[in-house]
């Protein structure tokens, strides 16, 4: 069985460590504890892991946040996957900091990345991981907080949120989405 795992966020130095690119620090923990890395591919950076039997295919698009879809389009057709087997690491405002809730399906809830997702793939049929990154910024500086540097006293709290989200990529895998929101929701 194979799995493709998109973590969302933005290439470049100036935006690692942000809190938007907690999909690519999500994944690049997952990469590191089952003792693999990334290479540059085809719209990103992709890392394969193996897990009980099963294959992840994870993949860290190059394509900024607001055309991420192109690159899950790519990579779905490329290992021949349904979205059945898509789960998309993304960051969420509408949830406090560190929280983490698992989607079967859903709406873009305003991010530009899942956004593109949708757009490209011409549904909303596919699995997401959301990772609450608070939403602490006064009106209109939304863009502001979500480009900004994590904060020592977050990262207390998202660290260890971050290996669990490990945990429910890899549930995700082996279990299933319905036994995995069950199991960590």
């Amino acid at each position: 069985m194979k799995y493709l795992v998109a973590g969302l966020g933005n290439i470049g130095p100036d935006y690692a460590e942000t809190r938007h690119n907690i999909g690519f620090m999500v994944l690049d923990k997952l990469a590191s504890k089952l003792e693999s890395g990334f290479e540059s591919a085809r719209y990103g950076d992709k890392a394969v892991v193996s897990h009980k039997n099963r294959t992840f295919i994870l993949i860290k698009p190059s394509t900024y946040m607001n055309r991420s879809g192109k690159a899950v389009q790519y990579w779905l057709n490329k290992e021949k996957l349904t979205p059945e087997r898509l789960l998309v690491v993304v960051d969420d405002v509408s949830l406090p900091t560190g929280l983490l809730r698992m989607r079967a399906k859903g709406g873009d809830g305003g991010h530009n990345g899942l956004a593109s997702i949708i757009d490209i793939l011409g549904h909303n049929n596919f699995a997401r991981l959301r990772f609450g990154i608070g939403n602490e910024y006064p009106k209109g500086f939304q863009s502001q907080y979500v480009l900004g540097k994590w904060e020592k006293e977050e990262l207390e709290v998202v660290k260890p949120q971050v290996e669990k989200a490990c945990e429910m990529i890899l549930s995700f895998g082996t279990i299933g989405v319905d036994r995995t929101m069950n199991l960590f929701n």
